[in-house]
């Protein structure tokens, strides 16, 4: 039986939005052709009512085989941020825009390398987005990259220019696009890697600073 076509999340959203219904109604979404190949949906975690969300691109390989955002090198990166710039675990909720893997296979190996999801899986997936934002409510959202940050802000945003800015949003209080903690690992060596870490926790110390000054939401 030829399943039916889909361009969108949305009619697989649950009547009633909270975390664990959402994550449950993703975990089936044929909203675009992403799922076909991709091992699971890897969705959002962390704090239901986290100050700070923080928005990547897509799982990686390691994410897509584990089920759980951020789990390879670039997601140990960001923890290592976080500490670093002060930002308690109990305060994050992490996610990415698309929720499949988006890959091609190497033709020199086994190996499934990562490719960008295009614009018309990115807009497929959003609503699952929209919906973790409404419920978790952050104070502050981080995109993580040009893919996060466009996906957000619009396409002609450029994290090279605006990088570290406080923007204005109805998304959340304040909203900040920083480069994605993966661009970091690909750094050609180790002083360009010590530098671009460095300047990768300065935003996020900026963040914690500004969660400080923005009032607390009951």
């Amino acid at each position: 039986m030829q399943r039916e076509q889909f361009t969108s999340a949305a009619p697989f959203l649950p009547p009633t939005l909270t975390i664990e219904s959402v994550r449950r109604a993703a975990s089936g979404c044929q909203g675009c052709d992403l799922f076909l190949r991709a091992t699971q949906t890897v969705f959002g975690e962390g704090a239901s009512r986290a100050a700070v969300m923080l928005v990547g691109e897509q799982p990686g390989d390691k994410e897509d085989l584990a089920g759980h955002p951020f789990v390879g090198p670039a997601g140990r990166m960001l923890e290592e941020a976080l500490a670093a710039a002060g930002i308690l675990k109990s305060e994050v909720y992490i996610t990415n825009v698309v929720k499949h893997f988006s890959w091609s296979p190497d033709a020199r190996s086994k190996r499934r390398i990562h490719k960008k999801p295009r614009y018309s899986e990115i807009q497929a997936c959003r609503p699952w987005l929209d919906a973790e934002i409404a419920i978790v409510q952050p104070r502050v959202i981080v995109c993580l990259g040009a893919t996060a940050a466009q996906a957000l802000l619009g396409r002609t945003f450029s994290v090279t220019r605006q990088r570290g800015e406080f923007l204005a949003s109805n998304l959340a209080a304040r909203v900040m696009a920083t480069v994605h903690p993966s661009s970091i690992l690909r750094a050609p060596d180790e002083p360009a890697r010590r530098e671009q870490k460095a300047m990768f926790i300065r935003d996020l110390t900026r963040v914690a600073g500004e969660l400080r000054r923005l009032p607390k939401v009951a």
